[in-house]
């Protein structure tokens, strides 16, 4: 076993991680930017799981390795793309790694 399959593990968690703290943020902020990118997140994912099995079933007849890191890169790539809304300004680092957006205020509830 190569020591790309520990780099395509490590790649394939950047990917999860990305999209959870995506979706953490449009459950904070219900902007259309995150939800579009949440909902893409899903399908990256897949992409990286896909790249990630590739790399493992690599064998010495049939070297795969690259042919996955190349699909998990492109998970980052089109990941990265994906149009935002500006949601950080004065927050700190460690609130923009794990997503702590300010919450949107939401309309009082009606009664009726």
């Amino acid at each position: 076993m190569s020591y790309l399959v520990y780099v395509a593990a490590f790649g394939t968690l950047a990917v999860f991680f990305l999209w959870l703290r995506d979706v953490r943020i449009f459950l904070r902020t219900n902007l259309a930017g995150y939800r579009n990118a949440a909902y893409r997140g899903v399908l990256y994912g897949a992409l990286a799981i896909l790249g990630c099995a590739f790399t493992f079933s690599s064998t010495e007849r049939f070297p795969t390795e690259l042919i996955g890191l190349g699909v998990l890169l492109a998970a980052l790539y089109f990941q990265g793309k994906v149009t935002r809304e500006k949601v950080f300004i004065n927050e700190s680092t460690w609130d923009r790694l794990l997503g702590n957006a300010p919450l949107k205020k939401r309309p009082p509830e009606r009664e009726g």
